[in-house]
């Protein structure tokens, strides 16, 4: 269990730094210290951030986690260090991601609950109401990020059981000091239920934007939430009210925008996305790091090649993980002219193929997505399409909106597709190519009710959903202190 108090904000864990989410040096004050000022109110909903950026969370580890299991890399190596138990469907309680994308994650769930109570028993009074709601809507998705995250990796996906089966421990109030952790498993719709309660709750108490396009891309906004509710009814396979929330931000017709507040869009160009600033508007939220701030290891550095292998000084990677040649980076439909080809590396020397779309290795500054408008997008066209009776016209235009950006020699029409199943099949291909390294492919495969797929290089075989390596198990420590607590 990790809920202790070292997880509690009133360390004041970070500071504003320019209008970065970036940590100063910690100070050690009281917890009626900590909501006395707007300063020291503003610095612990900065810390709020730091901790669902972590490295064993979404600062690198998770992501990898997530595409470890999917199918589009094979490991260089076999290395437990970068998550070959993983990789291999054997994990155990005891194996370190797990015990460590855990603990992260109910760090940054603990540290929103903190603030919240705080913010609830004095720091609205020091702000104000109408700035208190805007921190506490921003604690509360935090929250939400954290538990969608975690129930990916180790939940049973809504469709068995329709959310029948054990979630998360529902954890919703603070946790400062050490004491009793008995907390059962929530059901897994209860802890949908509840991740869309913090997001309609912070959609209507977010500000509509912020004074910078850093600020609009690393903290949350009324679109934030908006964009995460596709997401999470997506899921849950409720179709319908993907189509409310994503009709919020999505105009009716190209070319497709928000229609107020940020004016997120698709950026004309994917290499512009993910190179510095990392601020376009078609980021919608993203985790921020600076040299002064940055992960214990990044994304980079897992897929990038070392300089024997055509890498730089600054793409230095371990070369953990390189593209499967038998997966979606060699598909004949992803054409050559397509822009996201660049995103690929073929090794000098060992001739694998790496993926480059994070490029700094060291130091590690690449920002980490958490959604872009390019998801809501096809999030959108895929329920319209599972919700019509036919090929739905705007379904197709997002579709075709999304691949013509990156490869200007396909454009889509209705009659492109022989009937609507294939035109479902070409949007799922068209995820599985747009978000390849953003740990997006293993909650498809998993909402989906899919194998997680085989892996022959390694010998490595699927996993149904009905196999016990389907999911991650609970880890040992969370088992040990949570006496109420059962294993998958």
């Amino acid at each position: 269990m990790v809920l202790i108090a070292g997880t509690c904000l009133s360390l004041l864990s970070a500071c504003k730094k320019n209008e970065y989410l970036n940590p100063q040096a910690s100070t050690l004050i009281t917890d009626v210290d900590a909501f006395s000022t707007p300063e020291r109110i503003q610095a612990q909903v900065n810390g709020i951030y730091y901790r669902l950026k972590a490295s064993d969370f979404l600062g690198s580890l998770y992501f990898v986690a997530s595409d470890a299991r999917a199918g589009d890399f094979i490991s260089t190596n076999l290395n437990a260090a970068a998550l070959a138990t993983t990789y291999q469907l054997l994990t155990s309680t005891t194996t370190n991601e797990v015990q460590d994308i855990w603990e992260d994650g109910y760090q940054a769930i603990n540290a929103a609950n903190v603030f919240i109570d705080g913010m609830n028993k004095g720091g609205t009074a020091v702000v104000g109401d109408a700035t208190g709601q805007n921190y506490i809507a921003e604690a509360r998705l935090v929250r939400a990020v954290a538990y969608y995250y975690l129930l990916q990796l180790y939940a049973q996906p809504y469709i068995n059981g329709a959310g029948s089966k054990p979630g998360l421990p529902l954890r919703l109030t603070a946790n400062n000091n050490s004491g009793n952790y008995d907390l059962k498993r929530s059901s897994v719709k209860e802890t949908y239920e509840q991740i869309l309660q913090d997001l309609n709750f912070a959609e209507q108490n977010l500000p509509d934007s912020y004074s910078s396009a850093t600020l609009n891309t690393t903290r949350a906004h009324k679109n934030t939430a908006i964009a995460l509710k596709t997401r999470v009814y997506l899921s849950m396979q409720d179709y319908t009210n993907v189509i409310t929330e994503a009709n919020k931000i999505v105009s009716a017709s190209a070319p497709f925008a928000a229609p107020s507040r940020v004016a997120n869009a698709l950026n004309p160009s994917i290499q512009a996305v993910f190179n510095g600033p990392y601020t376009t508007t078609e980021s919608i939220f993203s985790m921020p790091f600076t040299a002064n701030d940055a992960p214990g290891s990044s994304l980079g550095s897992y897929y990038l090649p070392g300089t024997g292998d055509g890498g730089s000084a600054t793409s230095n990677g371990a070369a953990n993980y390189n593209l499967n040649p038998n997966g979606i980076a060699t598909d004949q439909s992803w054409t050559a002219e397509d822009d996201r080809r660049k995103f690929l590396l073929l090794g000098t020397s060992t001739k694998r193929l790496w993926l480059t779309k994070f490029k700094l290795a060291s130091p590690y500054l690449d920002y980490a997505p958490v959604i872009r408008y390019s998801e809501v997008m096809l999030n959108l066209s895929e329920a319209l399409a599972r919700t019509s009776g036919s090929i739905d016209a705007r379904a197709v235009a997002l579709l075709s909106a999304v691949r013509n950006r990156s490869d200007k020699s396909t454009s889509y029409t209705t009659t492109s597709f022989v009937n609507n199943a294939a035109f479902i099949d070409a949007i799922l291909k068209e995820r599985h190519i747009e978000f390849l390294g953003e740990g997006i492919r293993n909650a498809d495969i998993m909402r989906l009710g899919q194998d997680i797929p085989a892996k022959p290089a390694h010998s490595v075989p699927a996993a149904s959903p009905s196999a016990q390596n389907y999911i991650y198990p609970i880890p040992s420590n969370e088992l040990i202190l949570n006496k109420l607590m059962e294993n998958n």
